[in-house]
């Protein structure tokens, strides 16, 4: 997505089969359907990359859900995307020990250098920037996720190499 295109979100969604049958087997891990919510909410964000409104609709429906319900829990974790994200989803840890640690510092220069802020992705679609709470990595400050590999003690000459590094 370019930063600032708005991205038109198809009005009905329905699972692939592959993904259908990962619905299917997560809810026979669990006895109380709406148990599943976590599980499927993941498996909708692989399928389309985001979840888009449809996708919300479609997991209340396979979980016999209230659709706010969903909503309501997939907008109180931030490792769920209502919105697209760029091929690399770097997310800076922006709590009290990273921040001791100069993640504000650290994010600014990635603002620099890929010319957005946070929430914005780059015209390219490569890159989404986000500030995001702990990472549970308070050791290893500051430290950055990008999509799901963790990256710790950074500084600017680190993460402009890990960036060269990112296809």
């Amino acid at each position: 997505m370019i930063a600032g295109e708005v991205l038109e979100a198809p009005a009905t969604l329905a699972w692939s089969a592959a993904r259908r049958a990962e619905v299917d087997e997560a809810l026979a891990r669990y006895p109380i359907r709406r148990s599943a919510v976590l599980p499927v909410l993941w498996i909708a964000q692989r399928e389309w990359g985001w979840i888009p409104p449809a996708a919300l609709r479609l997991v209340a429906v396979t979980l016999d859900l209230p659709e706010p319900e969903v909503f309501g829990i997939a907008t109180f974790y931030t490792m769920f995307n209502l919105k697209p994200v760029g091929r690399h989803h770097l997310q800076v840890c922006m709590t009290l020990s990273c921040s001791l640690m100069g993640s504000d510092r650290l994010f600014r220069h990635l603002e620099r250098t890929l010319g957005i802020g946070h929430g914005e992705t780059t015209a390219d679609g490569r890159f989404t920037l986000r500030r995001v709470e702990c990472l549970a990595a308070c050791g290893g400050g500051p430290c950055m996720q990008v999509n799901f590999d963790y990256h710790e003690n950074l500084d600017e000459a680190k993460v402009d190499a890990l960036l060269a590094g990112l296809a």
